[in-house]
């Protein structure tokens, strides 16, 4: 097996062009490493090509050009070991729900041809917390205990590499922390997990590396520290000592924006300004500060500024 977990050079999709609309280009030329043994982030707006990148992988979606290779294996040469190589967790739940959580294990297994002296779905159910449910209708489980149930279906063939796609969309926040918890869980067994998500939040505080692509192309491929870092933004949040009808009109103070009527949030280049600068200048202008707080800029704004970066071009 190569270093990466999964190679993907010069990845191409093309939809071909339908009744009153062209073709659409959803991957142009992507190329990306995922390392073995970390969580790799795959970041991007609706419609940039992440859903349709881990369909080719997952061998649902027939690429138009380039190649993929899962664990070693090319999946256009060698389908078979590939699939075998990788569990998918879909967006969408997708098991039979008048089967019981042990049925659709079970059925699972059976389909990718593991030995019943080998199944492991006992063990699976107790690894994602629902082996109490093990006989219940799946249908009556909960949206959380459902995609936990979908990470276990994805695992029954004891696949190397982890994709999950859009885990805790729609998710309420204790339910997306305990999907968290499960996915580094597994990480720290060994698994190779690929995840998509729109909240930055999960992929700051989860992911080792971070691709983001937009429009069907890759915008940046990074360890996460390195991406946060390239943001050049400092916000500082001031409270002051009476009302504002208006933010500064300082050159300074060009990103200030209200809050309310006596908080004022200022954006600032950190690598042209200070915060001593930014308060000096609400002091000049006869503000006494009550109170402030700064914040570095995060993942959400690194995104933000590469995703328009790349529009722009």
């Amino acid at each position: 097996m190569s270093e990466a977990a999964i190679e993907i050079r010069d990845l191409v999709k093309t939809y071909a062009a339908q009744k009153n609309q062209p073709a659409k280009h959803a991957l142009q030329g992507v190329s990306l490493d995922v390392p073995t043994g970390g969580i790799f982030g795959l970041l991007g707006p609706n419609g940039a090509g992440k859903s349709t990148m881990i369909n080719i992988m997952a061998g649902l979606v027939n690429k138009t050009g380039g190649t993929v290779r899962i664990w070693g294996h090319d999946i256009d040469r060698d389908h078979r070991n590939g699939k075998l190589c990788i569990g998918i967790v879909p967006q969408e739940i997708v098991f039979d729900p008048f089967f019981t959580p042990f049925e659709v294990l079970e059925n699972q297994a059976g389909m990718y041809g593991v030995a019943k002296t080998l199944r492991r779905s006992e063990a699976l159910l107790r690894a994602v917390h629902l082996h109490d449910k093990r006989d219940a209708y799946a249908r009556s489980l909960s949206g959380g205990m459902k995609r936990r149930l979908l990470i276990a279906k994805a695992m029954v063939h004891a696949p190397p590499i982890l994709v999950l796609d859009e885990p805790t969309a729609g998710v309420d926040v204790e339910l997306r922390r305990q999907l968290w918890e499960l996915v580094s869980e597994l990480n720290g067994q060994g698994v190779t997990v690929v995840l998509t998500t729109h909240y930055l939040e999960e992929a700051e505080q989860l992911c080792d590396r971070i691709a983001i692509i937009n429009n069907g192309t890759l915008v940046t491929n990074q360890p996460t520290r390195e991406l946060i870092a390239m943001a050049r933004d400092k916000i500082v949040r001031v409270t002051l000592d009476r009302d504002l009808l208006a933010p500064p009109t300082d050159p300074l103070l060009a990103k200030a924006v209200l809050i309310d009527p006596r908080t004022l949030e200022i954006t600032y280049d950190r690598d042209q300004t200070s915060a001593g600068q930014v308060l000096s200048v609400l002091q000049r202008e006869g503000h006494t500060i009550q109170d402030v707080t700064t914040r570095e800029a995060d993942l959400e704004d690194v995104f933000v500024q590469l995703t328009m970066q790349q529009q722009a071009t």
